[in-house]
């Protein structure tokens, strides 16, 4: 009796081809299907089916500012105006008159706190600012709210300088990064309707 190894070579590689055969039609369709879109609800980013076809221009008016805090709702939606222009492909406007949708904005509240203390002197070493605001998105030719959320809660840490000779004012960075932030997660919301 001849041993596996003594047998032919092409002998070998034709049965193991027999053996194998469905197997690597099977795996190839298997990857095809796999990555294939399936209709399982996911969707391509800024794709979202939320406002109706018939928007094509927003008209995104200076936020309203309820609180002291000087310019914040400038800052806010001069965010989200670059955030739209840069991830849709509506037309952004600040006047209403010809725009297809309005979206609305109110700062509500704006809150500071120390987060971290220096043990020896007892100052602060770190403060947290917080914003709360509101938003809705209104369909001008039905005049039906798209997307509203009265609720939206930022919050973004900074340093306090301990040396008042180089100190240098943290709380505009902050600002400014707690905007991109909220302008992000605004325009997300409205896309993807999640």
């Amino acid at each position: 009796m001849m041993a596996a190894c003594d047998k032919d070579p092409s002998d070998l590689f034709h049965s193991l081809y027999r053996k194998f055969r469905s197997r690597l039609t099977f795996f190839p369709l298997l990857f095809c299907l796999a990555i294939l879109p399936s209709s399982c609800g996911y969707h391509v980013a800024g794709q979202g089916a939320l406002l109706p076809p018939d928007v094509k221009t927003i008209a995104v008016p200076t936020f309203k500012n309820k609180t002291s805090q000087f310019r914040i709702e400038q800052q806010l939606t001069a965010a989200v105006t670059e955030e739209l222009i840069e991830r849709t492909h509506y037309r952004v406007v600040h006047q209403v008159s010809g725009a297809d949708a309005l979206l609305r904005g109110t700062v509500e509240e704006i809150r500071q706190a120390v987060v971290a203390y220096n043990p020896q002197t007892g100052s602060a070493t770190a403060l947290q600012i917080e914003v709360v605001a509101g938003v809705e998105l209104r369909d001008l030719h039905s005049n039906k709210v798209i997307f509203s959320n009265p609720d939206y809660i930022f919050r973004e840490q900074y340093q306090v300088s301990p040396n008042t000779q180089t100190f240098i004012e943290e709380d505009r960075p902050a600002l400014e990064r707690l905007s991109r932030d909220f302008a992000r997660t605004l325009v997300t919301d409205i896309l993807e309707n999640f």
